[in-house]
């Protein structure tokens, strides 16, 4: 009896459907969502019109725009909006824009020599004092360590024959002054500098070459009253031949002899252009082999020294001829306005930090090749950073003192500040020492 109850209701489950399962209180589930967008009839869609519904259709046929947002369905947001540029506050709009780099950072290579001229070693931190504008500056940077080499060689070309063969000879000795890690460039002049060779290795055979080829015999001493080295002969005060006057057909003395041209201004400029090119941790040196005259140049001695100071470069020199000789060169340092200067190399050298060496025979100025570029290698080193962050672009004079008696200090006398960045090497604390 159980069983036949129990297949009868089974037959009535399945008759009745899903509302014989529904029990009191249940909700019941609701059937699949109809379209809400009616399909068009089989004869309403013609070419070129797509399945949008005609005016026959059903008006309750959802229109394609009643899916989109309604914040979009204006006709002022349908175009896309253009992305604003961000716009900075305002008083700090150049802010915006700029790259801080540090660039008050100054370095100073500095000598020290005792009474008799000769280089002093053992220079600690707590010796040296360094003032820019008077003030005391706290050293950042101090170091002995050698530096690399760029070094443009400058050789006068304008001294006169007897001059000119002591250099010639001389110059088989340049190459061993300096180290393989050094670089030099050859410069001579004239009436105007000419490049020799660009930056070559120091013990290259190009540079070896260059040097041998840039031997010249140099120029005739001015005689203009006459003399057996003079362009004439004066009789009694008078031109013996009119055809090799300076005026033709003139008997007259010439006192007005041809101005010598000696361009180491010039000379002097190319070379520190050419310096500027070298690569950063390198010591920029002009090394210049000359008398020390100067007249006919284009550029100024005072705009030269601007751009020296301006790019870090030393010059340094071997000064030859009667200007190396001790009365002569003190009598040279004597200049008449509208006249040639006789001696201008000392100049360059102090307001660079330089030196030079005065050496009238050949064998002095081969030594002092070598002399000069130990000076160079073994310079103390000092960096300070500026109480003057701006670049203002004025000069800034610098003193640099060592703290021990009967010492003189070689550096430059100040510099002119750049944009450049500037960054301390070989940092050594002054408190360890």
């Amino acid at each position: 009896m159980v069983r036949d109850s129990f297949l009868a209701g089974a037959v009535a489950l399945m008759v009745l459907g899903p509302q014989a399962q529904q029990t009191p209180g249940q909700q019941s589930i609701p059937d699949a969502p109809r379209p809400q967008v009616s399909l068009p009839a089989a004869n309403s869609v013609k070419p070129g019109m797509g399945t949008t519904p005609d005016s026959n259709s059903d008006s309750t046929a959802a229109s394609p725009d009643d899916n989109v947002p309604s914040k979009l369905s204006s006709s002022s947001q349908t175009k896309p909006t253009e992305a604003q540029p961000e716009v900075p506050a305002s008083g700090e709009g150049p802010k915006a824009f700029t790259i801080i780099v540090q660039t008050n950072f100054v370095e100073v290579p500095f000598t020290v020599k005792d009474s008799k001229g000769k280089l002093v070693a053992g220079i600690k931190p707590r010796d040296v004092q360094v003032y820019e504008n008077n003030l005391r500056q706290q050293l950042a940077l101090f170091t002995v360590d050698p530096w690399p080499l760029s070094v443009a060689l400058v050789i006068d070309q304008s001294l006169t024959f007897d001059n000119m063969e002591k250099v010639n000879n001389s110059l088989a000795a340049l190459q061993g002054a300096f180290a393989p890690y050094d670089e030099v460039a050859v410069f001579t002049y004239n009436n105007g500098p000419r490049l020799r060779t660009d930056f070559t290795g120091a013990q290259s055979p190009r540079l070896a070459f260059t040097l041998e080829t840039s031997k010249t015999g140099g120029r005739e001493p001015l005689m203009p009253l006459g003399g057996p080295m003079a362009a004439t002969n004066n009789i009694n005060n008078q031109n013996f031949d009119p055809n090799t006057a300076p005026v033709r057909n003139s008997r007259a003395i010439e006192l007005n002899p041809p101005k010598e041209m000696h361009t180491l201004n010039d000379a002097i400029l190319e070379a520190a252009k050419a310096l500027t090119k070298t690569g950063k941790g390198r010591r920029r040196v002009i090394y210049v082999i000359s008398d020390g005259k100067e007249y006919g140049s284009q550029a100024k001695y005072k705009d030269v020294v601007q751009f020296l100071q301006t790019n870090k470069i030393a010059v340094y020199g071997t000064l030859v001829g009667d200007s190396s000789l001790p009365v002569v060169g003190f009598l040279d340092h004597v200049h008449l306005p509208l006249t040639m200067r006789d001696n201008i190399l000392p100049q360059y050298a102090t307001a660079t930090g330089g030196s030079f060496d005065a050496e009238f025979r050949q064998r002095g100025i081969e030594e002092s090749f070598a002399k000069i570029a130990e000076e160079v290698r073994t310079q103390y080193t000092l960096g300070y950073y500026s109480h003057q962050p701006f670049i203002d672009g004025k000069y800034r004079p610098i003193e640099v003192k060592v703290l021990r008696p009967n010492l003189t200090v070689l550096a430059k006398r100040g510099y002119y500040p750049t944009a450049t960045d500037t960054r301390p090497t070989n940092v050594v604390s002054s408190a360890s020492h």
